[in-house]
């Protein structure tokens, strides 16, 4: 590789891993993957990744159809140059990430919790997923 030994790593934690932080690691993979490693995880994760999260991804040509919700503990013990934090619950119950160089926390409401018509739900996820793309991206874009 000319001048990089290696992709950076982020990890991004939300407490269900079914929506913001799934919706983050689809973006970090799609636009940022030939300088970023990137997973995400959950602080208490979800049994699936939320349908209208993949959908309103996918309305924006991000596939995250085969994530699936994992537990922080797994990536504890690993190092990590960036640990994103994208719900204020993650933020508060996130265990200390040992080999995080750096942790910062930009916060996204939950999609999950939008009532209503399909439609209203359905815009819920794009907003965020719009939200996520406008505010996070250029983060870690910043730091690789």
């Amino acid at each position: 590789m000319s001048g990089q030994s290696r992709k950076h790593r982020v990890l991004v934690l939300c407490s269900g891993n079914s929506c913001r932080s799934q919706m983050a690691e689809g973006w970090i993979k799609h636009l940022l993957g030939d300088r970023w490693e990137v997973r995400s995880a959950g602080t208490r994760p979800a049994e699936a990744v939320h349908p209208l999260a993949v959908r309103a991804m996918a309305e924006a040509g991000v596939d995250i159809s085969g994530g699936r919700p994992e537990q922080v503990d797994a990536y504890l013990d690993q190092r990590w140059d960036l640990v994103v934090t994208v719900c204020d619950a993650a933020k508060e119950s996130c265990p200390v990430m040992p080999g995080a160089v750096e942790q910062i926390h930009v916060s996204f409401s939950d999609p999950a919790g939008a009532e209503g018509s399909d439609a209203a739900r359905m815009a819920a996820f794009r907003a965020v997923r719009d939200d996520i793309r406008a505010r996070l991206l250029p983060e870690i874009v910043r730091r690789g």
